[in-house]
């Protein structure tokens, strides 16, 4: 910040895992809270910026919105003894089954079910107050579940994309969670530097938020079996393991992001699986030459 007068400041940083956050709640909120603040106080040393954009994450959302006969709900969290019981969707308030709804940033109150997910939202209240504060504009973009080459291939908490091509190039059966039908919106990082992009360059007036992920809501089983498929791998095995502090469905409404910065995904499963496994093969195969550790 000595050296520098930035103009415009995306901040990506955070540590990242729902599960982990759970036993490591310190470390998450020094990192993505203390460290947030941080990087404020530096720009208001500076003399502030002229825009900032911030990373934020679906997670904020929860278990998000769910419709019923009775009509729409915000579900809440699912508990231990729910999971442990095998009842793995949010149950509405009058005991009928229900369906998730995709997120929208200005209409789907954030309500997180990790000390992870919290730790976003709070990322996002210190912005919106310090940029209102000083007059800085804000933008908030909630990613969906980003993968693409880079991500570690064996760490189902940072990339379950890149994991799933992992095990299935080793030839082993994929492990689906719950009972494979956990839903996710999976954002090839390309498209996501898009959005980015497209925030830089149009700034708002004020403040705005929007949801940056394909808008198309993909059950894990699906995609362990197309992975696999593409591989020669054994077929996945939906095993009903679970990790508390996973969400059963998160997908989101793009048309914000679409009407206000122009976003259009050009890398949906079909073109950016290829790319994706390609880059684990590679890694992989280095890591076996070097005696690198798996992880």
């Amino acid at each position: 910040m000595k050296l520098a007068q930035p103009d415009v400041v995306v901040h990506l940083a955070a540590e990242t895992g729902t599960g982990q956050s759970l036993t490591e709640a310190a470390r998450h909120a020094n990192v993505n809270v203390n460290g947030t603040a941080q990087l404020l106080d530096g720009l208001a040393r500076r003399g502030r910026a002229a825009h900032l954009v911030l990373a934020s994450s679906r997670a904020v959302y929860g278990e998000g919105a769910w419709t019923c006969g009775a009509g729409r709900f915000l579900a809440p969290p699912r508990t231990r003894a729910q999971l442990e019981q095998g009842r793995w969707d949010p149950v509405a308030p009058d005991g009928s089954a229900a369906t998730c709804l995709p997120s929208r940033a200005d209409t789907t109150e954030p309500r997180p079910a990790s000390v992870y997910a919290a730790t976003k939202l709070a990322q996002e209240h210190l912005a919106r107050a310090w940029g209102a504060g000083h007059g800085v504009p804000l933008t908030i973009l909630r990613l969906q579940n980003v993968f693409g080459p880079g991500q570690s291939p064996s760490n189902s908490y940072t990339g379950i994309v890149a994991l799933f091509a992992s095990t299935a190039l080793r030839m082993e059966p994929i492990d689906v969670y719950e009972d494979g039908n956990i839903v996710r919106d999976f954002v090839y990082v390309d498209d996501v530097v898009q959005a980015l992009v497209a925030a830089v360059a149009r700034p708002p007036q004020r403040e705005r938020s929007a949801d940056i992920g394909s808008g198309v809501a993909t059950r894990l089983v699906d995609l362990a079996g197309e992975i696999a498929a593409r591989c020669g791998a054994p077929e996945p095995q939906v095993s009903g393991r679970f990790r508390p502090g996973d969400v059963r469905a998160a997908c989101c409404d793009i048309s914000v992001a679409r009407e206000e910065l122009g976003y259009r995904p050009t890398w949906p499963l079909s073109r950016s699986l290829g790319p994706l496994l390609e880059w684990v093969e590679e890694e992989l195969s280095m890591r076996a030459r070097t005696g690198a550790p798996a992880g």
